[in-house]
């Protein structure tokens, strides 16, 4: 939030406008003559306790922005590190979930495929294939970019406007959410196929490799030697 906007939010603000009310009183008096010189003290303490009655009764006026305006990540650096501090930002709010504006069954979706992401993060490392260029930048955007953003704009729509006003598209905000979840959650499953696929065509290699080295040099030494081989001993 910029500093011009936050200072517009605090001048605008219920106590500020009651706290400046309870010391124009004082200062009407001090003009009539009915206070004397402590008036511009009395002014000062008027608006104090006009701005913290009122900050007690409406809440008092915020410095900082709604914590979904924080939701901006880069994606710089090492990717295990820019991952891991959005997706903490990311469930962090989900599970804040402010005003409620999440449903129970979407802010669950929303912090399942916060625990996908992670899944494929630690098999990204462990696997022995590898993403395409374009892959592992959709894997990196999804987590810092794309799932931030679409919860950020989400969350600073009013509830009641998210859920039952229609969009250009014809949807609801929430349904819209809903299906970019749903999109999102398809290609993190995606990433996590393409990965196990690779490393059960490594593994089956390796069994293959295994097979043709030890299998069949096995059963030629066990038939010139007239001994049993090992498959013959387990039948």
């Amino acid at each position: 939030m910029r500093i011009s906007e936050r200072l517009f939010g605090f001048l605008g603000s219920t106590p500020n406008w009651i706290g400046l009310g309870m010391a124009s009183i004082v200062l009407v008096l001090k003009g009539m003559g009915l206070v004397g010189t402590p008036g511009l003290g009395l002014a000062v303490m008027g608006y104090v306790a006009g701005f913290v009655a009122a900050g007690m009764w409406f809440g008092f006026p915020s410095f900082t922005g709604p914590a979904w305006e924080a939701l901006h990540f880069s994606d710089e650096g090492d990717a295990r590190e820019a991952m891991e501090r959005a997706l903490h930002g990311v469930r962090g709010l989900t599970q804040y979930n402010p005003e409620n504006r999440l449903p129970g069954s979407l802010q669950a979706r929303v912090l399942e495929l916060c625990n996908a992401l992670e899944a494929l993060l630690q098999q990204w490392e462990r696997s022995r294939g590898r993403l395409s260029l374009e892959n592992s930048f959709d894997a990196r955007r999804i987590a810092i970019i794309y799932l931030p953003e679409a919860l950020n704009a989400y969350l600073s729509i009013p509830a009641s406007f998210a859920r039952t006003r229609l969009l250009a598209n014809g949807k609801t905000a929430l349904d819209t959410f809903d299906e970019t979840i749903v999109e999102l959650e398809g290609k993190v499953c995606e990433l996590a196929d393409d990965l196990a696929s690779q490393d059960a065509q490594a593994f089956l290699a390796h069994s293959q490799f295994l097979k043709q080295k030890f299998g069949d040099n096995e059963l030629s030494a066990a038939a010139a030697l007239n001994l049993p081989s090992a498959k013959d001993k387990i039948s």
